[in-house]
């Protein structure tokens, strides 16, 4: 079979054969038509993600659309090693499989799986929202910071404040139901004032998929802000903007911040499945939104390295029906 072929440590997948995986009890033989290229998939191709694998060869891709034996529609995550999701075949445990809704495509549901969990494991799992409560997305300007906006306001909070640097991006926020917009494209002294306001005003929820610089400075301005106030979760889901940052420890002492994690490891896979599967079960009903491209996967070397920011690719192992 075809798929995207991981020979090498640090260098990318190839288009190239690998041998079909073979029936295993309590596995489901997946035939695959849509896996999303992501943050996540290109870091454990690369051997760079903490949950890497150092085996090799082996087929990169961690999640994927596709059919069971019995013709089932299934999200699938984690094949079983040395397979993966970008691949003709793959093998994957009974229990990592989820049946799609009819109304929801191969592509959508691939390219909104993993971004859509991020942000609602974060809320439910990790910072136990509660409606109506005040949610701050810091990098909402990404595909998974503009659906955290969307799942944001579809769980019930009762206002969602965005962040990010594409001006024109931010700008659309608003009609996925951002209440409020920071622009991190300002001077420090302007952009903790504007954080401020908000920590004031009351932010419940932080989720943060940014970290570096932005993130230090909300954690700053939390501090002076909220003191005394109603305390502030801050969810740390992704790293774009930096794998690190010099917290001052008074930050953590002067105000009620609790800085919480979300992600592989710190949730319990079943419930990150869970996640998957409320996303998937919400995508059509709450008229979630992301942009995709789907492209063959015969075109790998392509896209591998230059994916469209704005819109998530999706590979194609078989061609689409």
């Amino acid at each position: 079979m075809k798929a995207a072929v991981v020979k090498e440590a640090g260098q990318p997948p190839v288009y190239a054969d690998f041998p079909c995986p073979a029936a295993q009890d309590g596995h489901h033989l997946v035939d695959v038509t849509a896996a999303a290229l992501s943050r996540v998939t290109r870091a454990k191709a690369a051997g760079s993600h903490y949950s890497s694998s150092d085996v090799l060869p082996f087929v990169a891709g961690l999640d994927g659309i596709g059919r069971r034996e019995d013709g089932q529609r299934v999200y699938f995550f984690g094949p079983q090693a040395p397979f993966g999701a970008m691949a003709e075949r793959t093998l994957v445990r009974a229990a990592h499989c989820i049946p799609l809704p009819d109304a929801l495509d191969d592509v959508t549901a691939a390219a909104i799986a993993i971004p859509g969990m991020s942000s609602w494991a974060a809320l439910t799992e990790r910072a136990r929202f509660a409606r109506g409560e005040t949610v701050l997305v810091n990098g909402a300007t990404g595909a998974s910071g503009r659906l955290a906006v969307q799942i944001a306001k579809y769980l019930g909070a009762g206002k969602v404040i965005a962040t990010g640097r594409n001006a024109a991006v931010l700008a659309t926020l608003g009609c996925l139901g951002a209440d409020a917009t920071i622009s991190l494209e300002q001077d420090e002294s302007s952009l903790s004032r504007a954080f401020e306001s908000h920590f004031r005003a009351g932010v419940d929820v932080v989720l943060d998929y940014l970290w570096g610089a932005s993130a230090r400075a909300l954690l700053i301005a939390a501090a002076k802000a909220a003191a005394g106030a109603d305390p502030v979760r801050f969810v740390q889901i992704g790293s774009i903007g930096g794998a690190d940052l010099p917290l001052p420890g008074a930050v953590l002492r002067a105000a009620p911040i609790t800085l919480l994690g979300s992600g592989i490891g710190s949730i319990a896979l079943p419930r990150l499945l869970h996640a998957v599967k409320a996303v998937l079960d919400a995508a059509v009903p709450a008229g979630l939104q992301i942009a995709t491209e789907a492209v063959p996967l015969a075109a790998l070397r392509r896209y591998w390295e230059n994916a469209d920011s704005l819109a998530r690719t999706v590979f194609t192992p078989r061609p689409r029906e």
